[in-house]
């Protein structure tokens, strides 16, 4: 799983994700991309199964991408707490997404398999997502 080697602050606070994405909307290294339709938040977990699920589906051709990285901490309270006695503890991390953001790049396999492999990566997100290609919109 993906996890920062080094933070600054251990807890931080959930924050609102409204707007589109300007960083990080266009295709820069591949030719197919999967892009989020709507904001959301990737957990380490939703990335990875993403990702086995596009290698799985090229059978380790071509080159892949990922865009995105989960660097925001998320709390949890042990279960059967009572409220209060501050924040949880640390537990997993995410990726907060704004529309628009691209996740994964795909470059070296034909147009069909791209558009198959990015779609299955697609259904193993929490939000809906598009795939994309550098010269048009698939």
């Amino acid at each position: 799983m993906l996890s920062p080697k080094k933070i600054k602050h251990r807890k931080q606070m959930k924050g609102r994700l409204r707007g589109k994405a300007h960083r990080g909307s266009t295709i820069e290294f591949g030719d197919y991309a999967l892009k989020a339709v709507v904001s959301g938040r990737l957990t380490s977990q939703q990335i990875e199964a993403a990702r086995i699920a596009i290698n799985r589906k090229v059978k380790r051709g071509g080159q892949l991408w990922i865009r995105i990285f989960p660097y925001k901490p998320v709390t949890k309270k042990p279960a059967e707490t009572r409220m209060g006695k501050g924040k949880g503890s640390p537990e997993s991390w995410v990726a907060p997404i704004k529309a628009g953001r691209v996740i994964y790049e795909l470059a070296g396999v034909e147009e069909k398999l791209a558009l198959r492999a990015l779609s299955l990566a697609g259904n193993k997100l929490p939000f809906a997502t598009r795939v994309v290609s550098r010269r048009k919109s698939l």
